[in-house]
């Protein structure tokens, strides 16, 4: 069956860099358009940056872009985010999801595979 695993996650100081990972078995990881999410406490879980199934197209939300890169290595089946100059806003729990096809939903309700989570977290 499809898994996402993540990794990555822990505590950082405001400022820092952390890099998630995700490895995606179980699928044509190649077909899958890849994407990072997030959820903090007491919030509804939002879209944080999505990746072609090339890894030629990327979309992010405001507030992470030039902080945030998403990458993929399609042979190892692994998703990237990269996440430098870090804010205590960005403390949450993080998840990879993965839709089949080509289009860059920012929206959760379209991504059919969910990772388990990995917790960020962001002190001041």
């Amino acid at each position: 069956q499809v898994q996402l695993v993540e990794s990555g996650g822990g505590l950082v100081q405001a400022g820092g860099s952390l890099r998630l990972s995700c490895a995606a078995s179980g699928l044509t990881f190649s077909n899958y358009v890849m994407g990072w999410f997030r959820q903090a406490p007491g919030k509804e879980r939002e879209f944080v940056a999505t990746i072609s199934w090339g890894g030629s197209s990327t979309r992010y939300r405001d507030s992470v872009k030039g902080r945030f890169t998403i990458f993929r290595d399609n042979v190892k089946n692994v998703v990237s985010l990269q996440m430098n100059s870090l804010k205590p806003e960005d403390t949450a729990v993080y998840y990879c999801a993965g839709v089949r096809g080509s289009f860059l939903y920012s929206s959760s309700d379209r991504y059919d595979y969910w990772g388990q989570g990995t917790q960020v977290t962001v002190s001041s």
